[in-house]
């Protein structure tokens, strides 16, 4: 099968600051935000989108990483994932609106354990989702708030996300 790029840099860039204005305008400006990114990928991005959150908007948006390892129903079929790290900001995530960021929404398990962890964490005001990546087959009721590009695929294909902060260049494969 050929692997075909969707994605290359301009994209993402567009793609990332497209869903920055759109979480602003959702949540009405930057007060009481806090962006959570899902390791691995999901955390470089949730980065991005403070950055350009804060250069629109003028204010320091807070920007963590929420490991949801343990939380995964799939430990029994792949035992062997590592732990990432849970950086939560010093304000916490009570009475916030917490954004969750991933690089690809498939089943929808990643979030549903994402949000069992945040449960355990504190009680947000309000979760969004954002996600680079959206591309179908889901397994439960989620659906992104903020979606860089929808990319209907085969449960055959495989969505590769690639940043530069991790792997030397941005670019979203498909093969």
């Amino acid at each position: 099968m050929s692997v075909r790029t969707v994605l290359q840099h301009a994209d993402i860039t567009r793609a990332l600051t497209r869903i920055s204005h759109e979480i602003l305008e959702s949540n009405r400006g930057s007060d009481d935000l806090v962006i959570l990114g899902i390791p691995t990928r999901g955390v470089t991005l949730a980065k991005r989108i403070s950055a350009i959150i804060q250069s629109v908007d003028s204010a320091v948006i807070p920007a963590g990483a929420l490991d949801v390892t343990m939380y995964r129903d799939d430990l029994a079929q792949n035992p062997t994932r590592a732990t990432g790290p849970t950086d939560i900001p010093s304000g916490g995530i009570d009475g916030k609106t917490v954004v969750l960021v991933d690089d690809v929404l498939y089943s929808g398990r990643t979030i549903r354990a994402a949000l069992d962890a945040l449960g355990d964490l504190g009680r947000p005001r309000a979760v969004r989702l954002a996600v680079l990546v959206d591309r179908g087959h889901r397994e439960f009721p989620i659906r992104a708030d903020f979606v860089g590009k929808n990319l209907p695929s085969s449960m055959e294909e495989r969505i590769n996300v690639r940043l530069e902060e991790i792997d030397g260049a941005d670019e979203v494969t498909i093969g």
